[in-house]
Parts: C-alpha cells; sequence; structure tokens
C-alpha cells in the first residue's frame, strides 16, 4: 500500500473539517489563540496518525482477517468457527480507536465509570453478535427477522438503563464499528457468505448474505453499555457536572506550545500497548494452530501492527490535546449564542451541524471500504458515488437532528424510536441487497472524525444550553447510524422501481 495515498485519504478527511473550524473561528465564533494552535497541531497529529494506522490496517491487520477467516471456513468446523471469530469480535475491538476514544468521552460523564471495563463489555458485546451475524449466514436465516428479534431486545435493554448512558449506549453501537474492526467483520462475512454458496443452489447469490454482519454486530455494544449501566446504577447529577466543567476547563487551563500534547503522550501510550496486546497474542495463537505463514508474511504483518501502534498514539494524542477540545469549545460558543438569542444563531449552528455531518461521512475510512464492496459485488450496478451521496444526506440529516435536539431538550427517544420503527418497517419493501448494505452503512457511518470532533461538538453545545448535559450530550453517533438504515433503503426500493420499469419496457 502506497503511504502517500493514505496520506491524502486521512488529509481530504480531516482538512474539510479544519478549514470550517479555522473559518468560524474567526468570524462568527471566535477562539482564543491557544485553542487554535492546538487545534491545528492536534489535527496535524490526526491526520499522520490515521495514515500510518490505516496503512498498518492494510499490510497487516487485514490480512489476518482474511487469512483468518479463510481458514477457519475452510475447517468446516461450526464451533471452531464461532469461537474464534467470538475471540476475533472482542481482541479487534479492544484495539478499536474509535472506542477507546468514545470510552474516553462517557468515562468524562462519571468517575464511577470505569473506562477498561466498559471497552471490555463492548468486546463482548461485539463479539456476540459477531456469532449470531455468522449463524445467520450459516443456516440462512433471514437477515429481517434476526435484526427485529435482535431490536426487541435492545431497546427492552435500553428502556430499563440509566437516562445518562442511553445516548452513550447507542453511540456505542456506531462508534464501535470503525476502521479496525470493519475490515475484520467484512472479511469474516464475506469468507463464510462464499464458502456456504459455493456448495450451494439456492438463489440470491453471495451478494444477498454478504452484507449484514457489520449491522448485526453493531447491535452488541449497545446492548453491552446498557447492560454495564444497569450494572453500575449511575447517578444522573455527577454525570452533569463533569461534562460542563470539562467545556470550561478547555477554556481557561490550557498550556502554552506543545507541552500539553507531551503531558498525553504516557499515559496513551500505555493504553494503546494494553488495547493492542490481545490483538498480538491472537496473531501468535492463530500462527500457531491455524495460519502457519512463512516468515515473509509474518514480517509483513508484524510491520502493519507497528504501523498500526505508532499511529493510533498520534492519533489519540492529537485528538486528546487538540482536536477534541477545540470541537468542543466551537460547540460551547454556538450553543451558549443560540441559546441565549436565538433566531439566526439557532439556524446558523443547525447550518453548521448540516455541513459537518454531510463532509465528515464522506471522509470516514470505513465507509469507502464499504462502498468500494457494493460496488464489486453488485458488479458496478450500484455506484458508490450514490452510496456515498445517500449516506452524506443521512448523516447530514442525523447531526441536524442531534443539535435541533439539544436546544429544545427533548428525549432522544422521540428520534429514535420512530426512527428505527421506519427503518424495519422498510425491510419489508427494500431488496435484500439494500437492506444488509443498510444495516452496514449505519455501523460504519459514523468513525474517527464523527468519535472525536463531532461528539466533542455536540457535547460543548450540550453543555452550554443548560439542559441535562450527561443525557444530552450523547445521541449523535446512534442518530449517525440510525439515519443511514432510512436513507439506504429507501435508495433500494427506488432501485427496485426503476429496475421494474426497464424490465417492462423491454
Amino acid at each position: 500500500m502506497n503511504l502517500f495515498q493514505k496520506f491524502k485519504e486521512t488529509f481530504f478527511s480531516v482538512f474539510p473539517i479544519m478549514a470550517i473550524v479555522l473559518l468560524l473561528s474567526v468570524t462568527v465564533a471566535p477562539l482564543s489563540l491557544n485553542i487554535i494552535v492546538r487545534f491545528i497541531v492536534g489535527g496535524i497529529l490526526v491526520v499522520v496518525g490515521l495514515t500510518f494506522f490505516l496503512l498498518g490496517v492494510d499490510i497487516g491487520i487485514l490480512p489476518i482477517g482474511e487469512r483468518s477467516g479463510a481458514a477457519l471456513t475452510s475447517k468446516k468446523n461450526l464451533a471452531l468457527l464461532l469461537s474464534a471469530s467470538f475471540l476475533i469480535g472482542v481482541m479487534v475491538t479492544i484495539a478499536e480507536p474509535d472506542v477507546q476514544v468514545l470510552a474516553d468521552q462517557i468515562k468524562s460523564l462519571s468517575s464511577n465509570v470505569n473506562k477498561w471495563g466498559l471497552v471490555l463489555g463492548i468486546a463482548l458485546g461485539v463479539g456476540f453478535f459477531i456469532t449470531i451475524g455468522l449463524c445467520r449466514t450459516v443456516f440462512s436465516l433471514n437477515l429481517r427477522t434476526v435484526l427485529i428479534i435482535s431490536y426487541i431486545v435492545l431497546f427492552s435493554l435500553a428502556f430499563v438503563c440509566p437516562k445518562e448512558l442511553q445516548g452513550a449506549a447507542f453511540d456505542a453501537g456506531g462508534a464501535t464499528t470503525g476502521p479496525m474492526t470493519v475490515p475484520f467483520i467484512m472479511a469474516l462475512g464475506m469468507g463464510v457468505a462464499s464458502v456456504r454458496h459455493a456448495g450451494s443452489s439456492k438463489e440470491g447469490g453471495t451478494s444477498d448474505s454478504s452484507f449484514g454482519l457489520t449491522g448485526i454486530a453493531s447491535i452488541g455494544p449497545i446492548a453491552a453499555v446498557c447492560v454495564y449501566g444497569m450494572i453500575l446504577n449511575l447517578s444522573g447529577a455527577g454525570a452533569s457536572s463533569s461534562v460542563s466543567s470539562s467545556a470550561e476547563s478547555s477554556a481557561d487551563n490550557l498550556q502554552e506550545g506543545l507541552s500539553v500534547f507531551i503531558e498525553y503522550l504516557p499515559e496513551v501510550v500505555r493504553e494503546v500497548f494494553m488495547s493492542m496486546l490481545p490483538l498480538v497474542i491472537m496473531f501468535a495463537v492463530f500462527q500457531i494452530l491455524l495460519l502457519k505463514l512463512p516468515p515473509v508474511q509474518i514480517r509483513k504483518v508484524a510491520q502493519g501492527i507497528l504501523y498500526c501502534f505508532f499511529g493510533l498514539i498520534l492519533f489519540l494524542v492529537g485528538a486528546d490535546g487538540g482536536f477534541m477540545s477545540a470541537g468542543k469549545m466551537l460547540g460551547s460558543v454556538l450553543g451558549q449564542a443560540a441559546f441565549s438569542n436565538g433566531g439566526i444563531w439557532v439556524v446558523l449552528i443547525i447550518l453548521v451541524s448540516l455541513l459537518f455531518g454531510a463532509i465528515t461521512v464522506c471522509a470516514e475510512p470505513a465507509v469507502w471500504v464499504l462502498t468500494e464492496q457494493v460496488e464489486n459485488v453488485s458488479g458496478g450496478n450500484i455506484r458508490r458515488k450514490v452510496i456515498l451521496a445517500t449516506l452524506s444526506l443521512g448523516v447530514a440529516a442525523s447531526i441536524a437532528l442531534c443539535m435541533i435536539r439539544i436546544l429544545y431538550g427533548f428525549s432522544l427517544w422521540y428520534i429514535l424510536i420512530p426512527g428505527y420503527a421506519v427503518a424495519l418497517l422498510l425491510t419489508f419493501f427494500s431488496p435484500p441487497l439494500f437492506m444488509g448494505i443498510a444495516f452496514d452503512s449505519g455501523g460504519v457511518a459514523s468513525g474517527p472524525m464523527t468519535s472525536t470532533f463531532i461528539l466533542s461538538f455536540t457535547i460543548g453545545a450540550a453543555s452550554a444550553s443548560g439542559i441535562d448535559s450527561a443525557a444530552g450530550a450523547f445521541g449523535v453517533i446512534a442518530l449517525v447510524a440510525m439515519t443511514p438504515l432510512i436513507a439506504i433503503q429507501i435508495l433500494g426500493i427506488i432501485f427496485k422501481l426503476k429496475t421494474r420499469k426497464k424490465e417492462v419496457k423491454q
């Protein structure tokens, strides 16, 4: 893989957000010089870190997933496939950068939250639902049935989850499926689907069952955080105060120069080491018992893991040291103006939210992985640009909806319940291929940019709006993950109608 190509991808994913923030900071939402400097340095570190991380995923992490999936399916041992896939899901999720960022954000709500306990719970949720998704493929279960049953159970858990963690739980479902987990999940799903269809004469082909595993896997983290919240029985009062003070401290206690990034470095190195170690151990075990790769390929995998390690450190230091703090302050400034003055400021913050949504989804690395796979599997009938445009509209609407919710203080359930009801209802009308793509898109639409900057932006707006910040700060990733379910399925219905019209004319 070309390092320059990866740099170009990450640069164009981060630069538009940086440009908009800098423009706003010198016009309608002035930020201090220290915040701007930290934001620029943090943005550079995020770009460089994501470049090395994604390069490492391509040359080291993705081959592990592909070879492991192929080796496991070739054994034709269901117990081995499911247990190993569960292990893979857990280990890869622990190393997912978006999960690390989200866990830090949730921990900021209350000191009762243990970051690594939360990360482990999310990872177990992913592993469990990956096994459910693979069982769906192996036994040719209907994707619609699996999704409806899973979401009924999920919403039952969510209703009894502590209020302050409900939004964060649904955010976890979107944040978990990022640039580390998506390649693994897709490799496993494609491998199992291809093996099953190789000896099957059923119609529908591999394409219909190749998608949907990511969508099913993204349910696990939501359920896991709900269970975690019920166990902790968090108090909402403590959570509210910590978000507000966080936004204020970003403005008042900044340090000069690069010292803040240097201070973050030791703790980030330790956390990245702890998150990558299980993945390395898993590869070593698979290499001895299953893969048996030659030395040349082992060196390549090791190089990829080192790139991931180095890149993840830079990414998290940049995000923690400057990128997220600027997002919080920008959200706080615009939120305070909208909350105090109303009128044009409300319109402005909603328009900014729409713009951020449209830009970020087109820049997410996992979205490009998915859209490329969709175009390949469909034989070019479903163009990448069409999928991207549909996702862009859906995600832009979701972030604007989240901002409207923050400004007017209504419950997240007023959006989630009708939204998921519509998404599940559409499964009866959308073609199976588009249904699988839609639920996968919901998982991959929210990645590094959403989990870092967009979430911080909404936390800042929530802290300035005078509402219950702990309950209001989260939910944006949940909405980003929900709207593609509706948008892509509507696209599928349109695609089906157009196909029928062509057939009638012929």
